[in-house]
């Protein structure tokens, strides 16, 4: 039994983007997974994502866009809180406005950078640059 899916499905896709790859497919899928890569469709970093029901808790096929520097997931989750962003972008950015940590909330997963605008804390679940 796997215990993190998100750290290897990100894990997998910086070593795809490290080797120059179009595409990817990461197994099993799951609902975390595909909300974090809708957001980093949003944001550019891929093209698309299309989730293949296998029978056998599922897979996802990734259509890489080369825009990814580096990408992992924050382990342990921190819990912030809506004023603490600045810090852990200091940690896990390379510089202020490059880059997105990936945050769950009340309302949903999102960027940083909406949770700001939206005043919500939450969980951190990866980062982006």
């Amino acid at each position: 039994m796997e215990h993190d899916t998100l750290a290897r499905a990100l894990s997998a896709m910086n070593h795809a983007e490290a080797k120059g790859k179009p595409e990817l497919l990461i197994a099993p899928a799951s609902k975390v997974i595909s909300a974090v890569l809708e957001i980093l469709k949003a944001e550019g970093y891929i093209h698309a994502f299309e989730v293949i029901d296998n029978k056998k808790g599922g897979q996802i096929k990734v259509l890489l866009a080369g825009k990814i520097n580096k990408i992992g997931s924050i382990k342990p989750r921190y819990s912030i809180s809506k004023s603490g962003y600045e810090t852990f972008e200091q940690s896990y950015l390379p510089a202020k406005g490059f880059g997105r940590l990936i945050v769950s909330t009340s309302k949903g997963y999102m960027t940083h950078e909406n949770a700001k605008q939206k005043k919500l804390g939450g969980v951190l679940l990866a980062y982006v640059y």
